[in-house]
């Protein structure tokens, strides 16, 4: 095809090619499928682009924003475990629980098996000892963890909408059991936008086993800018897929081409100054070039000491990996991440908490992989200052029941009436438990408290009003929290 050269929509030919095509081509091979996720629909390196007679051409949608009001934590940290840990065999103490063991009795429930009205009881496997001044129950499950209840809050009455690991994993995130809405840290990065122009606001990292049910929706960014979703980072090797400099390509030579591709598009862009798409792509190319730079060291775990890595048990093979990624969220807290999510459990048999059949092996496997880590953690956030400014959030999508699905094993059914979940830092008050469920730990019964109360309590910690912060979408202003106010959980905070 040929194109007059004197079109002002081209700037001469490389090889048949215009000079827009070839830059188009040669310009998208650095971004990358691992990137694509970062083209958002308005600007990222700069406050705002310009035009020549000194009009606003977009917006970056990550600059920095002042919150609803003076905020107690600065970065999240989500734990997640995926599966749905077990309550009453972790932190939910229920003695009555233990002589029950393998008896049939009446009791409503509601899981992966079906609407029940009597099950087989389940008894505890581990002994629940209370530990600290503040004499916190936690299993035999967590002995490093065990140290650290004095900093920590436990929810112990939470409930969500679905029983069902899909729906449930993206209400946990989003709010809503349907896709489509926005993940828990788009929110935060929208109302807050970055503190670091060089690392993405949103981080998710995955187990080793791969992601969860649903994967991508988990951390979309729904119906917000793509630039608010969250960024698969890697705690070892290349931090993104794709990132380094292709073949032939040096530092100078990409630079050259990005200013080439900015000038080329920004022509178009001052043009057509509502066109998102097209400075979306000029945002992602310039993020790319800086996450190249920035990145590799951020997760440059060499740089710490033996005795921090033995803090975090990178030093062990059980504990080896969480323990890098702990580590690594510390580092990205650090250096002004938002948001980190790090998910332990992944999509296939056995290789999340759903205890179906072996509760024994099940939970023993993955709390040994996540409890010296996690400890670490908040050790490591506690001697260098930082966990008054991190929140650090526990929990899975929803707990077990006291009683089995199947006949025989000792593996619990799904439970969204009543679990545990567990916050620290970031301005949470250590040493207490909040809410109750029954005696048999199937059903939230004092002061139960939903997945959008969990919601609102981490706006409130980063200084958001849940019930203020929205993005209008649909004809609607939609929030995180619903359309109803809802309250943080007051007790922690």
């Amino acid at each position: 095809m040929n194109h007059d050269p004197s079109n002002n929509d081209f700037h001469g030919s490389f090889c048949g090619r215009t000079r827009r095509e070839f830059l188009w081509e040669t310009g998208a091979r650095f971004t990358s499928v691992a990137l694509a996720g970062l083209l958002s629909s308005e600007g990222f390196f700069e406050r705002q682009a310009v035009a020549a007679d000194g009009a606003t051409l977009y917006a970056n949608p990550l600059a920095p924003k002042q919150p609803h009001f003076t905020p107690k934590a600065k970065s999240v940290i989500f734990l997640f475990m995926y599966g749905g840990p077990s309550h009453v065999d972790t932190f939910d103490y229920k003695p009555k629980l233990y002589a029950l063991d393998g008896q049939t009795i009446p009791v409503k429930t509601k899981g992966r098996g079906g609407q029940k009205s009597e099950g087989r009881v389940v008894g505890p496997k581990w002994k629940l000892k209370q530990y600290g001044q503040s004499g916190q129950w936690v299993s035999d499950l967590f002995p490093n963890l065990a140290t650290c209840v004095d900093h920590i809050a436990f929810i112990k009455s939470m409930t969500a909408d679905s029983p069902l690991h899909g729906s449930a994993m993206l209400q946990m995130n989003s709010g809503k059991i349907q896709s489509g809405s926005p993940a828990l840290g788009s929110w935060v990065n929208y109302g807050l936008g970055t503190e670091n122009e060089n690392l993405p606001g949103f981080v998710v990292m995955l187990d080793p086993t791969g992601g969860p049910i649903s994967g991508a929706k988990n951390w979309s960014s729904g119906y917000m800018p793509a630039s608010y979703q969250g960024t698969i980072m890697r705690s070892k090797g290349s931090p993104l897929v794709d990132l380094n400099l292709p073949a032939g390509m040096t530092q100078p030579m990409q630079r050259e081409l990005l200013d080439a591709l900015r000038e080329s598009n920004g022509e178009h862009l001052a043009a057509r100054p509502g066109n998102s798409d097209l400075a979306a792509r000029i945002a992602s190319y310039e993020l790319a070039y800086k996450m190249q730079q920035y990145a590799p060291e951020a997760v440059d775990l060499e740089r710490e000491t033996a005795a921090t890595h033995k803090l975090y048990g990178i030093d062990q093979e059980q504990t080896r990996d969480f323990g890098r990624r702990c580590l690594l969220a510390r580092r990205l807290v650090e250096r002004g991440v938002r948001f980190i999510q790090l998910y332990s459990g992944g999509n296939h048999s056995d290789a999340n908490w759903d205890a179906h059949e072996d509760l024994v092996k099940n939970h023993s496997y993955h709390a040994g992989r996540t409890d010296l880590p996690i400890a670490g953690l908040i050790a490591d956030l506690k001697q260098r200052g930082l966990l008054d400014q991190t929140l650090i959030v526990w929990g899975g999508e929803f707990g077990r029941q006291p009683t089995a699905e199947y006949a025989k094993g000792t593996g619990r059914d799904h439970n969204a009436y009543g679990f545990t979940m567990w916050m620290a830092g970031g301005g949470v008050k250590g040493g207490m438990s909040v809410g109750a469920t029954d005696e048999l730990g199937s059903a939230a019964v004092e002061r139960p408290f939903h997945v959008k109360h969990l919601h609102a309590t981490v706006l409130q910690q980063m200084g958001l009003d849940p019930n203020r912060l929205n993005y209008f979408f649909a004809g609607l202003n939609q929030k995180l929290v619903g359309v109803e106010e809802v309250q943080p959980i007051q007790e922690i905070i």
